[in-house]
């Protein structure tokens, strides 16, 4: 059997080998054609080089990754992977070597950042996989503890103990066979990341004699390691908020000949030493000194700095063991006491891991190394110099739990309190399994109602403190006040309360930030001699917004009960002056990291429901953004009656190509809370050689055969009017017109057929085409025309002779729009192309009347206002643009 790929309809590889070492060729090379920018930014991510194209703003990073040393700590661990593993890593590298010229050829972002592909090596896999986890149990809290007991004394250590900014949780939870409607058992959840775009997590099926497994892998590590389903067993993880990563404090000194020591509990010991040099785009180069004490690589401080220096001591540096020999056997696994038995050897991240098998047994444990030292050393940087702090040479034993009916992993101190300091509120995991015990005959399709759930406990303490401000100045702050008292607490899209409430927790964050018991605190992220890559555990603002909680209850800490109340009712005045209107979805937008500025704006990121301590947790930092950066960057329902049952999604798509179709075709998924279906039939699946071109549909050379109308556009090259084909486009069609963005288009529920359904009718009539506009191969635009006496419009203006009425939806971020004037400049081709008819007069365009970027963007281009309409949809705008004025302009 050769390699062979086949994709879903969403583009979703599956993947089928002659064996497990052909099959991780396969997977290196799909993951270099499928994913080569993201792979090749974390590739340079691990060996600290990716200021070389990024640029000064990444400089920080190289710094840490260099003193840290993630390269060498990777090549270290792969040296004592067993030979059998270390075999079936180099046949995945092979596979990206193998792939990676081509799938940088189809990635514009190589020639953006000029950036040619480089070579992996063996150890490279390692590497991308501790670069993504090491800052995952937060070490950097640590130098916050700190600072906090410096400025306000050792008794205030554990006010802002809660799941800060830097780190990364999660949802999960498993039905037993006794719960559900099939007998057999569920398990659902979603992992709560820093959202990617392309996303951290890949859809995936792997395939050969010896297993066939679906998950989510993470794009450059073989196998599928956090979420999986071998048709036998599935499981899935969470962060444990262990604490397996300790910070020493250094004295460092020079030696006459340039070397350094450092002072261990034994006296002045030979430290290693050498300097490193970062290349930066566009500006010098930057020189880094890298030291290693006996604890470990020193990551703050020198030996010239006059101040102690910290470094980090953990597991894989110590023991040059990350885990991997765990990723192949979790693929063989076919019980529970299989995949039990493989996570014995899973170091790095420590996770809290559920689950399940056919037969209906469970597994609730927790998986890593977490090693044995003074409780201290978790809570605080320790005295290199002071024995007392050392590691044991054996970790924490393996923590288990049974399940009964159900199991509930959401960060919160459970099973792994003993191995942790900090945890996350309750507050989602309580959410979870009050929903769980609403019903006994659960379904896979069920579980979306949980993955969507809005409500937000962790509101209650702000609002009783509300219900006892006796006073307020003004009517306003009254009613805005007895609003939020009755709202139902759930941060819903559509919610002009959940907005109310933001404001209110935002400013009640920036007054306690300038109270006078926590003043010592302000600046102090700007002033710390600490790098600044660790900020954002630093700063105190976001400190405070994620303890809020905390800091509002109880009776112990440096604010009254009268200072909060006082805060409360000051911070309720202030907002209720600023007329909070607006739905929460306006103001509480994803916000994707992406290596290379991406050209999102408002108008094309979707709004999102949900709130940090929600279920439903898409993050934003209360006092400095509502955007949301961090949220679920997968949802997942293994079914273990019928593994074709399963259903997944991810926040973007299965390609990392830029205007692809499968870019961003699970986006408006993600965002409504549906869920795909996990396809297991081979039958139903496309090989790859049978599709011309599985980025965009299409060849770029039919397109361009097929256009009606193309014109060259200074600055943004040609842009090609294509006639849609519904079947063909029906991928791009149905991933637009259903984005929330899109709403004024009606089609925002639309099934995919429902959407095909609309556009061959369209097709079939005579008065009425689509076209796709195409800008650098890829569609960036859908542009629809119709005559206004054959449409319904008609009934609503007094139709002219000659009036052709147009719609124009930009293509969403990522397509090549919305650059800066490139709107503008495609409207002035739709309205050249109209215009080629000399039987068009005027052309007609009817913007919902609460677009106002939309109406105010047709005025720029020089049409006149007509009068509001009502229309069965919507209240529009109508506007105008003679031919007279278009050729004189």
């Amino acid at each position: 059997m050769h390699n062979e790929v086949y994709r879903d309809d969403w583009g979703i590889p599956h993947l089928r080998a002659a064996g497990a070492r052909e099959l991780a060729y396969a997977q290196g090379r799909n993951a270099a054609l499928d994913r080569a920018w993201q792979i090749e930014v974390e590739r340079h991510r691990a060996q600290g080089t990716t200021a070389a194209f990024l640029g000064a703003e990444a400089v920080e990073w190289d710094r840490f990754a260099r003193r840290a040393r993630l390269d060498d700590t990777a090549r270290r661990c792969f040296e004592r992977l067993a030979p059998e593993t270390a075999d079936w890593v180099r046949a995945y590298v092979d596979g990206v070597n193998a792939g990676l010229g081509e799938g940088a050829g189809g990635a514009p972002e190589f020639a953006a950042a000029g950036l040619a592909p480089g070579t992996w090596q063996p150890w490279t896999p390692l590497g991308v996989w501790l670069a993504t986890h090491i800052l995952f149990a937060g070490f950097p809290t640590k130098l916050w503890r700190e600072e906090v007991a410096r400025r306000l004394g050792d008794e205030a250590i554990e006010l802002f103990a809660t799941d800060g900014p830097g780190t990364s949780g999660s949802n999960g939870w498993l039905v037993t066979a006794e719960r559900t409607t099939t007998g057999a058992p569920i398990i659902a959840g979603d992992p709560h990341r820093f959202i990617e775009d392309p996303g951290v997590y890949q859809q995936i099926r792997l395939a050969c004699p010896e297993f066939d497994v679906v998950g989510l892998a993470v794009p450059g590590v073989p196998g599928i390691a956090h979420f999986g389903h071998t048709g036998e067993v599935a499981w899935a993880i969470t962060n444990a908020m262990a604490d397996y990563q300790d910070l020493y404090r250094e004295r460092l000194r020079r030696t006459p000949a340039g070397g350094v020591q450092a002072l261990g509990p034994d006296g002045w010991e030979t430290a290693a030493s050498h300097i490193e040099t970062i290349e930066v785009a566009g500006a010098a180069t930057v020189t880094v000194e890298v030291v290693e004490t006996a604890r470990g690589p020193v990551i703050s401080g020198g030996p010239d700095s006059g101040e102690e220096a910290v470094s980090l001591r953990h597991p894989p540096r110590v023991t040059g063991e990350l885990g991997f020999d765990a990723l192949p056997a979790l693929l063989r696994a076919r019980t529970v006491a299989d995949l039990d038995v493989a996570l014995d050897r899973w170091v790095e991240p420590v996770n809290v891991v559920l689950a399940a098998d056919t037969a209906g047994a469970t597994l609730h444990r927790v998986a890593g190394h977490v090693p044995l030292r003074p409780h201290t050393n978790r809570l605080r940087t320790v005295p290199a110099w002071d024995a007392a702090y050392a590691w044991q040479t054996r970790s924490a034993p393996t923590v288990r739990a049974d399940v009964h009916g159900t199991a509930v992993m959401a960060n919160q101190r459970g099973i792994a309190a003993p191995l942790g300091v900090e945890f996350a509120p309750p507050h989602r995991a309580d959410r979870i399994q009050e929903l769980l015990d609403e019903s006994a005959r659960w379904t896979a399709k069920d579980m979306a109602a949980v993955h969507m759930d809005t409500h937000l406990a962790s509101a209650e303490p702000l609002l009783r403190l509300l219900e006892e401000v006796a006073e307020l100045d003004g009517p306003e702050a009254l009613r805005q006040r007895d609003r939020l008292l009755r709202w139902d607490r759930r941060m819903d899209a559509d919610s002009t309360e959940a907005t109310l409430y933001a404001a209110l927790r935002a400013e009640v964050v920036h007054r306690l930030a300038a109270h006078p018991a926590l003043a010592p605190l302000r600046g102090s992220a700007h002033s710390d001699p600490y790098p600044d890559l660790f900020l954002p555990w630093l700063a105190t603002v976001p400190r405070i917004a994620y303890a809020l909680e905390g800091l509002l209850t109880g009776d112990d800490g440096p604010l009254t009960h009268a200072d909060r109340v006082a805060v409360v009712a000051g911070a309720m005045e202030r907002v209720a002056g600023a007329e909070v209107t607006r739905p929460w979805g306006e103001s509480h937008r994803l916000a994707p990291w992406r290596a290379l500025p991406g050209t999102d704006s408002d108008e094309t990121r979707p709004g999102l429901a949900g709130d940090h301590d929600c279920v439903l947790s898409t993050s934003s930092v209360p006092g400095v953004t509502d955007r949301s950066a961090r949220g679920p960057a997968a949802r997942y329902v293994w079914d273990l009656a019928r593994r074709e049952d399963s259903l997944w999604v991810v926040p973007f798509g299965a390609s990392g190509v830029p205007g692809g179709t499968h870019h961003r075709d699970q986006l408006p998924l993600w965002v409504r809370g549906e869920l795909a279906p996990v396809v297991t039939d081979w039958n139903l699946l496309h090989r790859e050689e049978e599709r011309r071109d599985v980025s965009a549909g299409t060849s770029a050379g039919a397109r361009a055969e097929s256009a009606v109308f193309e014109r060259e556009v200074d600055g943004f090259g040609t842009v090609s009017l294509v006639p849609v084909d519904p079947a063909r486009d029906l991928d791009v069609l149905h991933a637009w017109v259903t984005e929330d963005r899109a709403r004024f288009w009606g089609m925002g529920g639309y099934s995919r057929e429902q959407v095909l359904d609309t556009y061959e009718f369209l097709d079939s009539l005579t008065t009425h085409h689509a076209y796709l506009a195409y800008s650098g191969g890829v569609p960036v635009a859908l542009f629809q025309t119709y005559e206004p006496d054959a449409d319904p419009l008609g009934e609503c203006y007094d139709v002219q002779p000659g009036d052709h009425g147009v719609h124009l939806l930009i293509g969403p971020a990522g397509t090549g729009g919305p650059v800066a004037g490139f709107t503008g400049a495609l409207l002035s081709v739709l309205i050249d192309y109209v215009f080629s008819d000399p039987a068009h007069l005027r052309v007609v365009v009817e913007p919902d009347a609460r677009n106002t970027k939309g109406v105010a963007r047709m005025v720029r281009a020089g049409f006149e206002l007509g009068p509001e309409i009502d229309k069965p949809e919507k209240r529009a705008r109508l506007a105008f643009l003679s031919r007279a004025a278009a050729l004189g302009a």
